[in-house]
């Protein structure tokens, strides 16, 4: 099982990992000896996992206002203590992000969870998703843009934050919903398998008291149209990460206007990279478009 573990690291995955320039971790290396980086036989620096976490630790302490030449004089085995002593003190915050990348780097379920559990003592799900979960998965799409992080990493913890929002919005199911002027249907077009964004606006949605339907990942438009024969006013929500593409967003738009809006009563709401190639001028009255989940959920 050992074996998949990524076991040695560049200077620029450091960087990334970090949020440290690559030029800072040098000076901190010749300056105070804080890494011994090996190196190879074409004489490129490697650093190991024990060097990473101890420079997330190193990282935490600095953000946290200790200067480095301080941190330089704290014994190698107590850095982690004097970690720990401020992860108590203060919000868990921090310490979660680095913590989270580390189980990401080394498939350690047991450390997501404990962190995780760390977190809900002192926060709510909601908490933790906006506080905790978006920075780590903005910086999973750079991570994996730079080759810091492979697919099997990215697709690792997004499934266990996915496990999150399945559990948390389960609990909100079991309440009937209050609000009864509208329905939310929640789907991805065709092709499209980025879910965890929309996973959470149906947590907030049912937060919010209405019923949503969730019909997850690549939904043709045709299959939508059963639901118009068991519900008034639908609203359908979606999240174009990758597509429809550029080139094939206006006949999307008009598809789902012929087939689901023509009664007026239908709309679509819809997030995500793609909507920027749109004209919000020139869209017609059933769509509305948002830059965010924060803008979307502030609309319900």
């Amino acid at each position: 099982m050992m074996n998949n573990v990524k076991k040695s690291f560049s200077i620029r995955d450091l960087e990334n990992l970090s949020g440290i320039k690559a030029h800072t971790i040098r000076i901190w290396e010749k300056r105070y000896d804080l890494l011994s980086p090996e190196r190879t036989t074409t004489n490129i620096r490697t650093y190991s996992l024990e060097s990473l976490q101890k420079l997330l630790n190193i990282t935490l302490l600095y953000n946290n206002g200790y200067k480095i030449s301080k941190i330089s004089k704290i014994p190698e085995n107590e850095i982690a203590l004097v970690v720990r002593e401020i992860v108590a003190k203060n919000s868990v915050q921090n310490h979660a992000l680095n913590a989270f990348k580390l189980s990401m780097i080394n498939f350690d379920i047991t450390l997501f969870q404990n962190t995780y559990n760390t977190l809900l003592a002192e926060k709510s799900f909601r908490e933790i998703f906006w506080d905790v979960f978006i920075p780590l998965l903005n910086e999973l799409g750079l991570l994996w843009q730079t080759d810091t992080i492979s697919p099997a990493h990215e697709h690792f913890i997004t499934n266990l934050i996915k496990q999150k929002i399945y559990t948390s919005t389960e609990k909100l199911q079991l309440m009937e919903p209050s609000k009864k002027d509208k329905v939310f249907v929640l789907f991805l077009p065709e092709n499209e398998i980025h879910e965890i964004g929309l996973l959470f606006i149906n947590y907030e949605i049912i937060l919010r008291g209405y019923k949503t339907i969730y019909l997850g990942q690549t939904m043709p438009i045709e299959n939508l149209t059963d639901l118009k024969n068991y519900y008034q006013n639908l609203h359908f929500v979606s999240y174009f990460t990758v597509v429809p593409t550029k080139d094939k967003l206006s006949n999307y738009i008009r598809d789902f206007g012929n087939i689901l809006a023509e009664n007026g009563k239908s709309s679509l709401w819809v997030l995500g990279r793609q909507i920027q190639h749109l004209n919000k001028e020139k869209l017609p009255p059933y769509i509305r478009t948002f830059e965010s989940v924060e803008e979307l959920s502030t609309a319900l």
